[in-house]
């Protein structure tokens, strides 16, 4: 049994993280915009929030149906549709329209499914495509489909402008030249006034589409009228009305494509002229952030609109193809002489020539006239309501910088007022080209382009089945959506494949760029969801496989506590790890914490890496002693394979200092064998925790804490003085592996025991207790260097990062690192400096290395054949020194020096942290090896930059830990950065 005491906490509906302010203003740092950036985030709490709607909701009459009525009936309708009928005849035009009206239902269908697949905000496309797809894909499209509807409101002004043109000319009026200048000047004022309208609100451009819809339903009744009624007069049969008829319906129901605006049409680019009459399905969705209830609204409001206006141009494309010649003279005389068309190929008049000649065929062409300025000024004045706010969706979500600044609302209804003005000069740039038939296949690329990407986003929704896809519209299908994709990429390639390449490239660069920009957003799209289903089946796959040495990578666990408080560690780690590993970053708290301070302790952990593009993950563990938290972490980080293979710890700069039993603890994590417990009990001990002391006073431990090397792990230690801070599986090995690992041990020490008798080489464990920490008296240990006046500490290439907090570790090409392989421990010791010169930085650094091999030796064969081992392990290095003298007494400065600094550790019986004679006398060989190691690094690397150094093998019950840290500090005491690095004795190189 085993009583635990626990404090509940008082309950709180937030958990406030205490993250640090570096980085916390680093996350909302902006270029160039100021305290309008700073008023938008105020209006915003969420990291990457949604564009909020204000006062006014519409239904799905007014929200939805009318603005997509209005955009389907736009300049096509009136202008265009008898001369697609000319071109492609009656059944072909019949073909486009389907097959544009099964694009337009398909995308409609799948566009319902994500619309009611939870709430929907401000953004319209750009909003459920980013939270379908993620924010890589829907800044894109949005970008694509914004500067579409820009373009198409520039398109559809010069439709208005056009038909008036041609009614000012039927009086002989003109402002210059009834051309391309009077269609840019007026285009220019009627954009202007628009731009107005949308500004003033939502309010003023509701009744404005309401009179404009009125308007143009009575213009096509008026059209249907006129057409049944027939001509009239000679004057309308000779400009080539000549009334229903099957004749002339099967005269005119046939292709007669010509040459015409530059080019020969064929199906196709009549399919493209056609297009953006349709393009209008997505109005309502463009405005879903001011819709009463969206998921409802959009589905019925566009399905209904889309059969409403299909239904329309195909009375309206068949009554033209019935009642209209495709030529004629003009001439009434042609009439009674039956030889209206013989004017081809330089007939005035006709379905192939006249763009009016619809208003000839309506009862009253005034209202056609009217219908044609309303459509084409209702479809521009939408698209140019749905540009802005969805270029503020994008700047709320800080998606792409530039757009921030036309982002700020204005008024009560939040007007952004700024995305206009943006809007307007967009739209006039197109509108001086003043020609609809270029313009018109311009953004037919782009639209397909949206629709394509709306079908993918059902379609990958539908096929991950993530648990948070639940559309409450029920009449989509997953593979339709697909086919909805697919088939809007073919026609996109069969129109125009240099236009679609050009609007691939579009993509791809903003795709890009918000991929390299890397927002911080998580809106739970399917993206991510694929992601998720992907990396767990490559875990539960790759803990399924048998390991192999080719795909070693070192895997950091790295005991930094807070990472600001030890960033030189983590500099080192994201070194190592930086091409293709990761690190887990432990922080080990000895007194049980609340749960809102270890959730603000892991957030701070993950901004700060986040923050410095570390790849890693952050785990906080308390209420255990230290070393008991670290058994605890190495036991259980990881999932699968990707578990850490080596740890990483900082070098205790402190040891000589602190208390003896902080040093005892900081070398059992490292120690092959720990004790089989730290305090032994009696079975059903009470455990009793202290939450104000905050004390272990006993623990049941029934089994051993192996740590490190015990469980399989590696163990680098880094010594950084200047960025110091105070400190509070086996693999399969291939044959060629294995020969290669025992010429490796033929030829280098397998441990620092080299050359000493075989009774010293003691891998007895032993057990000790754990008493409370004492405090040992400060006391300043000089160095043997001390008395050198050409002394000097050389230091790496440090430079203080813009923050100003800490140093971090930088190299260059002119920064030698020097990797002392002294012992064979299966090719650690030497990858990681591999790694850190050749792949930690952007330049390679020169890498020195210094080999120890066994004297029976020769001293020229061992060069030859560790050259050959480099090679074949196809290690990169600059030089290569083979090191000699290694067994010669140390100097007597040296062994006075460190007699001066185990002095206080001294003690006359046997002890796991204190230093005995008996055990100075045991292991005074090993000492003087380290003595004199050091004077080696002191004459070769006193000069590097950093240093790569094998580590001592800490057996428990062979070394005392003040013994053992007394080696360690000789080794490194007043020299360059260094890194200990210890193997596991597991080979990691492949041949």
């Amino acid at each position: 049994m085993i009583a635990v005491r626990l404090e509940k906490e008082p309950a709180s509906g937030h958990s406030q993280a205490r993250i640090d302010s570096r980085v916390g203003a680093a996350l909302i740092a902006t270029s160039g915009h100021g305290d309008e950036e700073h008023n938008i985030q105020g209006q915003n709490i969420e990291p990457t929030p949604e564009l909020t709607t204000y006062n006014i909701k519409l239904g799905w009459i007014q929200g939805v149906l009318i603005p997509c009525l209005l955009n389907i009936w736009g300049v096509m309708l009136f202008l265009r549709i008898s001369w697609i009928v000319g071109q492609a005849g009656i059944c072909l035009t019949v073909l486009i329209i389907f097959l544009s009206g099964v694009v337009c239902v398909i995308t409609t269908l799948s566009l319902s499914a994500i619309c009611t697949n939870g709430l929907l905000k401000g953004g319209g496309v750009y909003y459920i495509v980013s939270r379908s797809l993620g924010a890589e894909l829907g800044a894109s499209v949005g970008i694509i489909f914004a500067f579409a509807n820009a373009v198409a409101a520039s398109m559809n002004t010069i439709g208005f402008c056009e038909s008036l043109n041609d009614l000012l000319k039927s009086f002989d009026v003109k402002i210059i030249d009834n051309g391309m200048n009077d269609v840019r000047i007026v285009g220019t004022i009627a954009l202007f006034v628009m731009c107005v309208i949308c500004a003033f609100g939502m309010d003023w451009e509701t009744k404005a589409q309401n009179f404009l819809v009125v308007i143009i339903v009575v213009a096509i009744l008026n059209y249907i009228l006129g057409a049944c009624l027939g001509p009239t007069n000679n004057s309308e049969r000779a400009q080539g009305f000549v009334g229903i008829s099957v004749e002339t319906a099967l005269i005119n129901l046939g292709p007669d494509f010509r040459y015409s605006d530059n080019q020969q049409h064929n199906f196709f680019s009549i399919f493209a002229m056609y297009f953006p009459a349709v393009t209008g399905v997505q109005a309502g969705a463009n405005i879903c952030g001011d819709l009463r209830n969206p998921a409802t609204a959009i589905p019925k409001g566009t399905l209904l609109a889309l059969g409403l206006s299909m239904f329309s141009y195909l009375v309206m494309a068949v009554l033209c193809g019935s009642g209209a010649l495709r030529d004629a003279s003009g001439n009434i005389t042609d009439v009674t002489s039956g030889t209206i068309d013989a004017c081809i190929p330089n007939c005035q008049y006709g379905l192939h020539n006249n763009y009016e000649i619809m208003q000839l065929m309506a009862q009253s062409s005034a209202f056609i006239y009217a219908g044609c300025w309303a459509a084409t000024l209702s479809t521009a004045l939408t698209n140019l309501l749905s540009v802005p706010r969805l270029i503020q969706a994008l700047g709320v979500d800080r998606i792409y910088p530039g757009l921030i600044f036309f982002s700020k609302p204005y008024g009560k209804h939040g007007e952004p007022y700024r995305g206009y003005v943006l809007t307007f000069f967009v739209s006039l740039v197109f509108l001086l080209i003043a020609d609809l038939n270029t313009i018109a296949p311009l953004i037919t690329n782009f639209y397909l382009a949206s629709y394509a990407l709306i079908n993918f986003c059902t379609f990958h929704a539908g096929l991950i089945q993530s648990i948070s896809w639940r559309p409450t519209f029920r009449f989509y299908n997953t593979w339709l959506s697909l086919f909805g994709f697919l088939i809007c990429i073919f026609i996109m390639m069969i129109i125009s494949w240099a236009m679609a390449l050009v609007t691939f490239f579009i993509f791809m660069t903003l795709y890009l760029l918000v991929l390299y920009r890397k927002p911080d957003v998580n809106w739970g799209s399917s993206t991510d969801a694929q992601r998720y289903k992907d990396t767990v089946s490559a875990l539960v796959q790759m803990s399924h496989m048998h390991e192999n040495i080719k795909s070693y990578n070192p895997q950091l666990l790295v005991l930094a506590g807070r990472p600001n408080n030890r960033p030189a560690l983590l500099d080192m780690g994201h070194i190592i790890t930086k091409l293709g590993s990761f690190m887990m970053v432990a922080d080990v708290i000895e007194e049980p914490i609340s749960q809102t301070e270890r959730v603000g302790r892991l957030q701070a952990g993950e901004e700060w890496l986040l923050s410095r593009k570390d790849r890693g993950f952050y785990v906080v563990l308390d209420g255990l002693p230290f070393e008991m938290g670290v058994h605890a972490v190495i036991k259980s980080t990881g999932l699968g394979s990707l578990r850490p293979n080596v740890m990483l710890i900082g070098y205790m700069n402190r040891w000589a200092r602190c208390a003896v039993t902080s040093v005892r603890t900081y070398v059992r994590v490292l120690q092959h064998r720990a004790p089989r417990g730290t305090i032994p009990v009696k079975k059903n001990t009470i455990v009793k925790y202290d939450t104000n002391e905050i004390a272990l006073q006993c623990i049941s431990v029934m089994n051993g804490n192996r740590l490190a090397f015990e469980e399989q792990l590696g163990v680098s230690i880094l010594r950084v003085p200047e960025t110091a801070r105070p400190v509070k599986a086996h693999v399969t090995r291939s044959a060629h592996e294995l020969r290669a690992h025992h010429h490796v041990q033929d030829l280098l020490f397998a441990d620092s025991d080299a050359d000493l008798p075989h009774h010293e080489r003691s891998n007895d464990g032993a057990q000790s207790s754990h008493p409370e920490l004492g405090i040992v008296v400060k006391e300043n240990v000089p160095s043997f260097h001390d008395s050198d006046p050409n002394k000097h500490t050389p230091v790496s290439s440090l430079s203080m990062r813009k923050s100003g907090v800490y140093k971090p570790l930088t190299f260059s090409s002119d920064n030698d690192l020097d990797a002392w392989w002294l012992y064979d421990d299966g090719g650690l010791n030497i990858l990681l400096p591999y790694i850190i010169a050749r792949r930690g930085f952007t330049e390679k650094m020169p890498l020195r290395i210094f080999a120890l091999t066994r004297d029976c030796n020769d001293i020229q064969d061992s060069e030859k054949q560790i050259k050959a081992l480099l090679q074949k392990f196809r290690i990169e290095y600059s030089s290569l020194i083979m090191i000699q003298g290694i067994n010669e007494p140390p100097l007597q400065a040296s062994v006075e020096y460190f007699n001066q600094l185990i002095k206080k550790f001294r003690t006359d019986f046997g002890s796991d942290i204190l230093i005995s004679d008996a055990e100075l006398e045991r292991l005074s060989n090993k000492t003087n090896r380290h003595l004199r190691l050091r004077e080696l690094l002191i004459e070769h690397s006193y000069m590097a930059s950093f240093i790569v150094l094998t580590l001592p093998y800490p057996r428990l019950g062979s070394v005392s830990a003040t013994l053992y840290m007394s080696w360690l500090e000789v080794l490194s005491k007043d020299l360059p950065p260094m890194l200990f690095v210890r193997g596991n004795d597991e080979t990691v190189l492949s041949v």
